[in-house]
This record gives C-alpha cells, sequence and structure tokens, in this order.
C-alpha cells in the first residue's frame, strides 16, 4: 500500500504550516497541557488520543468555550456506549454560534445563493436579531428544553435561524429537505413528535418550481403532536389556514436569551439512510457537537473569520449541520438552495467563484462528473481563494485527485473526508500541516483512535479491515430515540468489539498513517476468501466513459456458492455489446485483480440510490437473495423505487 503513492501529489508548504491553527494550537498545548512541541501531527495525534481527557480539555480552553457552570471533570465514565462528557457543565450551542455578532456585526455570517448564484448577505447582527426575535416567538408558543421542533425546508437562511433559535431555547432540531416525499419525513418526524413544524410552500430546483403545498397538508394531518406551523413563502403563496407567518415571527428587535442546557442535552437529531426499515433517529448533544465541531472545523479545516465555507448540501444530510457549524469559528457559510448541476455541470464552481468560498465542499461524486463532463475549473472561473476542495459522501477516486489537481491548481490542499452521520463529523480526513497522497485520507482525526482490525480484534497496518474506534468521541449519539433499553444503539455499532465502535466500513491504514476507505463492510465482497470494497470497483469502471454508473454485488448462494454480478448505467448513446463488456472486464482484471471481475455485467436502466445520494448495495442483495420489496428496502428511504422493480424481476427469474 505505502510503495504504490511513493511520493505526495501535494506538500503544505512552511508558511501555511505555521500559519494553520493546528500548529498554533500544538504549540499553546505543549507550553500548558503537556502536549509534545515536537513530532508534527503524529505526535499530536498520538497524544490527543492517550491523553483523552487533557486533549478536550485543551480543546475547550483554545477555543475559550464558554461554560455557564463548570464541570466537575472531562470524562465521567469513558465507556462505550455511554461516555458521559464533562458532567456537571452547562453551556448552549447557539450562544457559541452567534459570538461572532458581538466583534463583527455588519460583515456577513451568512452568504444565500439560489439558481441565479447570485449571493445574497446576511449579517451577524441581522442572523442574531432573527434568532433572538424568533426564539422569544418559540417560548411564547411553549416551546421548552427537551422538545422538538422540525423543519421541512431547503437550504435557505430561515433553516438556520430556525435551528438557532431551537437551540437557543434547549428545544431539540430536526429537518428533512422538500425534495422528501411525505412518507419519508413521516417515516423520521413521526419518531421524535414534533410540536412546531417550519415548511415551505415549495422549493426551486433544475430551474423550475416544485409546489409542496398538498405534502405539508399532509405532514400537518399525520403529525398530531404539533402545536405550531410556520409558513415560509419561498414561492410566494399564502399561508394555509392556521398556520403562522414566517415575517410576523422574526419582526422584533429582542437580543436572544440562551437557555443553558447540561452538556448532554439534546442539540438535534439526525438520521440513517432508513434503507432497511425505519430510519434510526439519531441524537446529539448540545457540548458534544460544539466541541466535535470547534475541533474539526477550527483544527483540521482551519476555517476562521477570514473564511468562506461553503459546501453543496441539503438540510436531510448531516454535512448541512456540519455547514451550519462553521458560524462556530466566526467563519461566514455559504447556503447553496438549487440543483447541484444547473444550469450547466459547472455550477457550484461558478458559487465558490461568487461567493468568494475558501473552503469547498461536494461530492465525490460530483468530482467525477465533472471530470467525464470535461469541466475547466481554473480556465472558466476565477478560483484563486479557494484552498481547500473537500470530498466526502464516498471514497474519492484516484483519478479524482488527479483531476482536481490538475483541473483546479497544482497547489491545491485535497481533502477527502469519512465520517458519519453517527457521529455528525469526520474519523478520518483533513490536515492542513500533511502532504496529501493519491487515494488517501490524509490522518485520523485528533482524539479519534482510528485503527483497522481483523475478526478477531487485532489491528491491522497495510491491510484491509473493518473501521473502528477504539476510545469514545464527544459527538457519538447520547442515543437513539425510541429505544428505551439502548439495544437498537448498541446493535448498530457494539455488537462485534464489545465496547468498540464498529463502524461498517473496510479501510486501510498505512504504514505512513494516512487512511484507504474501500466502502461498506456490510455488503462486503468476499471472493474466495479475499474481502474487497465495492468502491475499488466503481472507481476502475467509471473511468470508462461509457459508463455513467455502476453496482456491484456480492450474493451468497444456497448451495454454498458465490454470485458477483455488476450492474451498469449507460452513458447516452452508449451499446453494451462484446466489445466494451470485454473493456470492462480487463479493466477491472488489470487495475485491481482477477478476483474482482464480476461473474455477470447485466445493463440496467438505473442505479438506486438513498435519498442523500448514496448507492443502496444491501437493499438490492436482499432483493437478488429473493427477500420480497416491501422487506427489503423501506420505499421512502430510496430516491426512485421504480429501479428496483428491475432487480425484483431478475430475482424472479433466476429462482
Amino acid at each position: 500500500m505505502t510503495s504504490a503513492n511513493p511520493s505526495p501529489l501535494w506538500r503544505p508548504d512552511e508558511e501555511r504550516i505555521a500559519q494553520a491553527q493546528i500548529t498554533r494550537f500544538q504549540s499553546w498545548a505543549a507550553e500548558h497541557r503537556g502536549a509534545p512541541a515536537d513530532g508534527g501531527y503524529a505526535a499530536l495525534h498520538r497524544w490527543s488520543v492517550d491523553e483523552l481527557d487533557t486533549f478536550w480539555k485543551a480543546v475547550t480552553e483554545w477555543f475559550d468555550v464558554r461554560f455557564s457552570t463548570p464541570y466537575a471533570r472531562v470524562l465521567g465514565d469513558r465507556s462505550m456506549p455511554g461516555a458521559a462528557w464533562f458532567p456537571g457543565a452547562t453551556l448552549n450551542y447557539a450562544e457559541h454560534a452567534l459570538r461572532a455578532a458581538d466583534t463583527r456585526a455588519d460583515e456577513p455570517a451568512l452568504l444565500h445563493v439560489d439558481e441565479t448564484h447570485e449571493p445574497r448577505p446576511v449579517t451577524w447582527s441581522e442572523l442574531r436579531r432573527q434568532v433572538g426575535s424568533l426564539a422569544a416567538e418559540l417560548r411564547s408558543l411553549g416551546v421548552r428544553p427537551g422538545d422538538r421542533v422540525s423543519g421541512y425546508l431547503p437550504n435557505i437562511p430561515q433553516a438556520v435561524v430556525a435551528l438557532l433559535a431551537t437551540a437557543a431555547v434547549g428545544g431539540v432540531w430536526t429537518s428533512c429537505a422538500p425534495d422528501f416525499g411525505a412518507r419519508s419525513v413521516l417515516d423520521r418526524f413521526q419518531q421524535v413528535e414534533p410540536v412546531v413544524l417550519f415548511t415551505v410552500d415549495g422549493y426551486r430546483y433544475g430551474g423550475k418550481e416544485h409546489d409542496r403545498r398538498e405534502t405539508v397538508a399532509e405532514l400537518r394531518r399525520e403529525l398530531p403532536t404539533l402545536r405550531a406551523v410556520v409558513h415560509v413563502p419561498v414561492l410566494g403563496t399564502e399561508a394555509p389556514e392556521g398556520a403562522l407567518e414566517w415575517s410576523a415571527l422574526t419582526s422584533s428587535d429582542v437580543a436572544p436569551e440562551f437557555e443553558q442546557v447540561p452538556f448532554g442535552h439534546p442539540l438535534w437529531v439526525l438520521y440513517s439512510s432508513g434503507t432497511t426499515g425505519l430510519p434510526k433517529a439519531i441524537v446529539q448533544s448540545q457540548g458534544g457537537i460544539l466541541v466535535e465541531h470547534l475541533k474539526q472545523l477550527g483544527l483540521h479545516c482551519d476555517l476562521g473569520p477570514e473564511d468562506r465555507f461553503f459546501w453543496y448540501t441539503s438540510t436531510g444530510w448531516m454535512m448541512w449541520n456540519f455547514l451550519v457549524s462553521g458560524l462556530l469559528t466566526g467563519t461566514t457559510i455559504v447556503l447553496y438552495d438549487g440543483s447541484p448541476g444547473f444550469p450547466d455541470t459547472a455550477a457550484q464552481w461558478r458559487i465558490a467563484e461568487r461567493t468568494g468560498a475558501t473552503l469547498y465542499g461536494t461530492s465525490a461524486a460530483y468530482v467525477m462528473a465533472c471530470r467525464k463532463a470535461g469541466v475547466h475549473p481554473s480556465r472558466d472561473f476565477d478560483l484563486a481563494r479557494v484552498r481547500c476542495v473537500a470530498t466526502t459522501g464516498s471514497p474519492l477516486p484516484p483519478d479524482g485527485f488527479s483531476w482536481l489537481h490538475d483541473e483546479v491548481r497544482a497547489d491545491l490542499w485535497i481533502a477527502s473526508v469519512s465520517g458519519g452521520t453517527d457521529v455528525c463529523s469526520c474519523f478520518a480526513g483533513a490536515v492542513p500541516t500533511l502532504p496529501v497522497y493519491i487515494g488517501e485520507l490524509q490522518a485520523p482525526g485528533l482524539g479519534t483512535d482510528l485503527q483497522s482490525w481483523d475478526p478477531s480484534g487485532k489491528p491491522l497496518v497495510d491491510e484491509v479491515g473493518e473501521l473502528v474506534v477504539t476510545n469514545p468521541m464527544p459527538s457519538m449519539p447520547i442515543r437513539f430515540w425510541n429505544d428505551p433499553d439502548g439495544s437498537r444503539y448498541h446493535g448498530s455499532y457494539f455488537d462485534t468489539y464489545p465496547g468498540v465502535w464498529r463502524h461498517g466500513d473496510w479501510i486501510t491504514v498505512t504504514s505512513r498513517g494516512s487512511v484507504v476507505i474501500h466502502g461498506r463492510s456490510d455488503s462486503t465482497l468476499n471472493r474466495q476468501g479475499v474481502r474487497m470494497g465495492s468502491a475499488d470497483i466503481y472507481e476502475a469502471v467509471e473511468r470508462l466513459p461509457e459508463i455513467k454508473e455502476s453496482l456491484v454485488i456480492g450474493v451468497e448462494q444456497p448451495d454454498g456458492g458465490y454470485w458477483m454480478p455488476l450492474f451498469v448505467h449507460l452513458a447516452p448513446g452508449a451499446t453494451l455489446d462484446d466489445a466494451l463488456l470485454g473493456r470492462i472486464k480487463q479493466t477491472i482484471r488489470e487495475q485491481l485483480s482477477p478476483r474482482h471481475v464480476p461473474d455477470e455485467i447485466i445493463e440496467v436502466p438505473g442505479i438506486p440510490h438513498t435519498l442523500t445520494g448514496k448507492r443502496i448495495e444491501v437493499p438490492v442483495k436482499r432483493l437478488l437473495q429473493g427477500t420480497a420489496l416491501e422487506k427489503a428496502v423501506n420505499p421512502g428511504s430510496i430516491d426512485n423505487l421504480d429501479l428496483l422493480g428491475f432487480y425484483e424481476d431478475l430475482a424472479r427469474k433466476r429462482a
């Protein structure tokens, strides 16, 4: 593994290393908290996991976290699950997110961009005023600490205001994007029983208006716990009967009052994709998210008051919550509401240019789509302010690294990151002071004892194993909603290795300390005892211009055999003839191994995804094993349910 990439694609220069906040943090922590002064990031990381309590205490001091009641100790209980962080402490997430309003009142906190690609600012003082007004109105509606407040909203300033106002009163925020259908939303919101619903009349996407008023009416009927519905008129319609107007709730000039809540008080509920059942309702805490995101955004992403932070996301994905936390570092955050490829594939680069983004985050799939479409970002846009392009959602293939380096800038920090909704953060990824190797994540995150384990729990280096985290992270779920005995939470992460978080990804930790992600281990391909990640096959196959997208499944057969089909969605005009079949097999054989060559290559009308854009491997595998559609998949979690009919028919024919 280490010999494959002997020289880095990019290395930060001495000036960038010296100016990075993580460098200054290490010097300060060495002087005040016993961190190693020498040895660079590797030494700092080792200290951060060996001296976990001291490290997290140092993070709170470095970022001046305001505890209104002091904590008794950093970790009251370090068992997993159940770690108790900063017992006794009280604080408020929203108070920290709005601190920059004190010193930079007239500078932009938010830049809102729609499909016209013209940024519109919301200043820190205006954001603070709206949060203060809305928080007061929520209190007058009877919203109390612990009450759930829901948003059926696109990525617009009103969504940020609603989240922060909810946190200010100690409520628990939860959101879905308005492209989710009613069933998908109800599968999520009915679990948590919200008392307030913020909703739009519709949204704009791909140059079209999408009316959601009927869906909203259904949500109101099916959520009996609602005490109030707030209408945000994106399409300019009147508020429906009984709904409150957004403008009326945000018109007062009131300083926000921040409810001081325990460190472990719930901040928000995020949801797993829910492809095989009801989505898991994942609860994370005000304090845990605050300190984890300060570490991740301030140290790893190197964000501060001079930065502009743009990540393409929707309110139905954890990256939206992560983006909002950019406010914690005083950064201006960019909210884009629209199609990622409208009016053309280069849309996101245009937004990065027009907003002056310094850190631009997107999906690996978008990078590869730009490469296939022949987009030339640096030729067509002024991207001089973009210091870092970060990607997540799936592993960034080696070709994606090379393309960004060649087509954006040679001196570009490329941060492929990997984490999960489960922790609303990154296990591994961006480190501003380390080199970037093609196809690799730079390093595990500070405070995260990330390892690769074999089935017996032995750590592996330069070999593929299970992604595990052996110590608690503050943003790990405090619980799942409606999981009173904790059995669903325990079964999701701690059944395989008791007391150790198993995430469900295949990874390699290299001897140079970097990380390679190979795909989900719960849909692992296993040919003749050799485990393989699906991501490696996608990366090879989708280099071919004829292949728009692919899906590979390994199916254990009743007779003990193993069937590994590769499904391909062809680019317009392409034909799956003998020549293309031969090229696909040759590509896999040469770039991976003969073991990776599929048993069959089958053309499909499309590849099904979750609502957040991830290929669904496990439900398709279940269908191919003969499971009925209604048992194999949760229909509300899929972007195009009709596509699953193909796989169901195929299973029937094979049976």
